[in-house]
């Protein structure tokens, strides 16, 4: 390793910006200096020195790395790499790491996943906004309450965060099943309650819920489309804690308006935040929350605790966990 290597910080005010970047970067080895800054273009000087980008949802754009000529690795403080560009990073030969295999993250999006499915079999929205306004509306929603006992959800992607979502739902007594690029080991699926793997085609026509925790990548991309949102019941919810574009936004409206579907439960959108054009906004019974599933005070320590170890660890010589490019 060379006398001295350079770190870039990134961390957006909500992250806590430069006051909290200044605490972890105290984490880091000896003989590291390090920059924080609260976007990737703050400090071009920084950006050209750095070896290391720690960055926790600030975009790295081709344009960001053509800049760094320098840079060996870009470090992402979420499980989520979409916002870094992978082409870009693969043909200047920089790593790029997420916090995947750490689980950071399981715990709360898992957690807000369920308060959104809640949500909407309890219809605590419509409820809230009625007694609000004056209207005992519990005639009028009675007929739209329902359980989670007993129904089937579907959960697509069984990762860390898949995983905490099924151990809750065996809690709930719900049949789980989940569709992914391979069975996950049976001494998993059988911590899990059963988990079933289908392929996803069929997770969509049994299930009476589905919730999204895959990555969002060039084949993720509207991966519920038109065509597969029609595959699923009229009486299913679709909730969604990953990623915006794993949906086609407009085709989901779509079937909310025709009463295809009975509702959503939605925490992450394409584009974030979303403009007032996002028909989802005025679509018939969902439930949406300003992605808020990742940060909550124990998550965010836990995340930027997890990305700065494995910065650290590549920065005294190991390899870098969980590499996706």
């Amino acid at each position: 390793m060379p006398r001295t290597k350079n770190v870039l910080a990134v961390v957006p005010p909500h992250m806590g910006g430069r006051k909290a970047g200044a605490s972890l970067a105290t984490l880091l080895p000896d003989g590291v200096d390090v920059s924080v800054v609260e976007t990737v273009d703050e400090d071009p000087q920084a950006l050209r020195a750095a070896h290391v980008v720690i960055t926790a949802l600030s975009p790295v754009t081709a344009e960001h790395l053509a800049a760094a000529p320098e840079l060996e690795l870009v470090q992402c403080a979420s499980h989520g790499f979409d916002y870094v560009d992978l082409d870009a990073a693969r043909a200047q030969g920089v790593v790029v790491c997420t916090i995947g295999s750490s689980g950071a993250e399981a715990q709360n999006v898992a957690e807000q996943t369920f308060a959104l499915m809640l949500a909407l079999a309890k219809q605590i929205v419509p409820a809230h906004t009625a007694l609000v306004e004056g209207d005992w509306a519990l005639p009028r929603l009675q007929r739209s309450l329902t359980e989670l006992s007993g129904k089937t959800l579907g959960i697509v992607g069984l990762g860390a965060i898949g995983q905490q979502v099924a151990r809750r739902a065996a809690a709930f007594d719900m049949t789980v099943v989940y569709a992914g690029r391979r069975p996950v080991p049976e001494e998993t699926t059988a911590r899990l309650g059963g988990a079933r793997h289908v392929p996803l085609d069929e997770l969509l026509r049994l299930s009476d819920y589905v919730t999204l925790h895959a990555p969002l990548t060039a084949e993720t991309q509207h991966l519920l489309d038109a065509e597969r949102l029609a595959l699923l019941k009229p009486s299913a919810f679709v909730i969604n804690t990953a990623r915006g574009a794993l949906i086609d936004q407009d085709a989901l409206a779509d079937a909310l308006n025709a009463g295809a579907l009975a509702g959503a439960g939605l925490d992450v959108f394409d584009p974030e935040p979303p403009t007032p054009a996002l028909r989802l906004l005025k679509a018939p019974n969902v439930v949406l929350s300003p992605h808020v599933g990742g940060v909550t005070r124990e998550t965010v320590l836990r995340i930027a605790l997890a990305a700065v170890q494995n910065a650290a660890g590549y920065l005294t010589g190991k390899s870098p966990g969980d590499v996706v490019s």
